[in-house]
Formats: structure tokens, C-alpha cells, sequence
């Protein structure tokens, strides 16, 4: 304990028993799920925030920040650490898996700073569509739409449109390939690449 912090008897009875249910949630989740998460995604049910949004079986994790107007579907996987900017209009659709990190701006602030706050906010809705995978601290910037079926590289500045089975990949992303689904089997085929995975 710390002495310093001249908490009074009930303060620190109940700092106590924070750092005991904080204890107990790690070690459920460790042997449940085999993962330590930081505190807050312990406390909460995962899939809470995702029934406020209205969705069936729709994770949301805590650390995730959502603003705006924003619509997500059924099915949808928002992993930790997220920013969904939804002020300009935000759209996500089912079976999309958004993982950590990622941020998906519709506003930004570039021309009201540069001029001093002569400019305008800009605002722009972005749409993606069914069935989407966007890697690890992708950025999707205002007014871009992505396609169905679509993989989004790790790291990927998303600055324009998508088309439907695209991968696409880089800083501003690229499309570098296509998802093809055959007979239930998903392959990823690279451009400039014989080979699959």
C-alpha cells in the first residue's frame, strides 16, 4: 500500500477491494481466454457495448471509443483500442472484423488549423461494407468507401475508395490483390504473385 496517499477507512476499503476484484477478473479471464486485459475490458462484458449499438453478437471492446453517428452489423468484431469517428456519418457492415488499433475518421480539422479557424471542419461518411477484415492500426480516412469482402492490410492509410474483393495494402494503400471465394474456400491471390495463401 501506498502511505502517501492518506486515503481515509472507506477510501481505502474500497481501494482494496478494487485491487481484489481486479485480481480475480485477470485471473478468471487468463484461464478462461488466455489473455491479461487491462482492467476496464475485465469489468465489462465485451459484447455489452455491441447490445447498446443494437447488434446480434456484436463485440465492442471497452477501450474502444465510438462518437457520432454510428451504425455497425450483426456479427461485427471491434477489437481494443479503437477510435470510430462516426461525426460525419459512419457505416460498418456484418461479419467485419476491425482489429486493434484501427481508426476510422469523418472529419478531420486540416483546413480550419492551416487557416486559423477561418475554414470549416470537413465532414465525409465512410462505408464499409459485409464481410471486411481491417488490420492492426489501419487508418481510414473521410469519405471512403470499402467494398464487401475486402482485407486491409496492418498499418494501411485508407485515403480512397475501395471495390469489392480487394486487398489492399500500404501508406496511401494500394489495392495490391483479390479475395476469391470458391465453394466456401476463401484465397487471397496477390497481383504480380503465382502464389495464394
Amino acid at each position: 500500500m501506498k502511505d502517501d496517499l492518506l486515503l481515509d477507512e472507506d477510501l481505502l476499503s474500497l481501494w482494496q477491494k478494487l485491487q481484489s476484484l481486479h485480481f480475480k477478473l485477470r485471473d478468471y479471464t487468463k484461464k478462461k481466454y488466455n489473455r491479461v486485459n487491462p482492467f476496464n475490458e475485465n469489468l465489462f462484458d465485451w459484447k455489452e457495448k455491441g447490445k447498446y449499438f443494437g447488434g446480434a453478437n456484436l463485440t465492442i471492446y471497452d477501450s474502444t471509443i465510438i462518437s457520432g453517428d454510428v451504425k455497425i452489423g450483426n456479427n461485427t468484431w471491434i477489437g481494443p483500442f479503437c477510435s470510430l469517428d462516426g461525426s460525419g456519418g459512419l457505416e460498418i457492415g456484418s461479419f467485419c472484423s476491425i482489429s486493434s488499433g484501427v481508426r476510422i475518421l469523418t472529419h478531420d480539422t486540416v483546413k480550419w488549423s492551416l487557416s486559423g479557424g477561418k475554414k470549416s471542419y470537413e465532414y465525409a461518411s465512410v462505408h464499409i461494407g459485409n464481410c471486411c477484415f481491417i488490420g492492426v492500426e489501419a487508418v481510414i480516412l473521410r469519405g471512403v468507401s470499402i467494398g464487401d469482402h475486402c482485407l486491409i492490410g496492418a498499418n494501411a492509410l485508407v485515403n480512397k475508395s475501395i471495390p469489392n474483393f480487394s486487398v489492399v495494402a500500404g501508406i496511401p494503400a494500394k489495392v495490391i490483390g483479390k479475395v476469391k471465394l470458391d465453394d466456401n474456400e476463401v484465397k487471397i491471390s496477390m497481383f504480380n504473385d503465382t502464389k495464394n495463401f
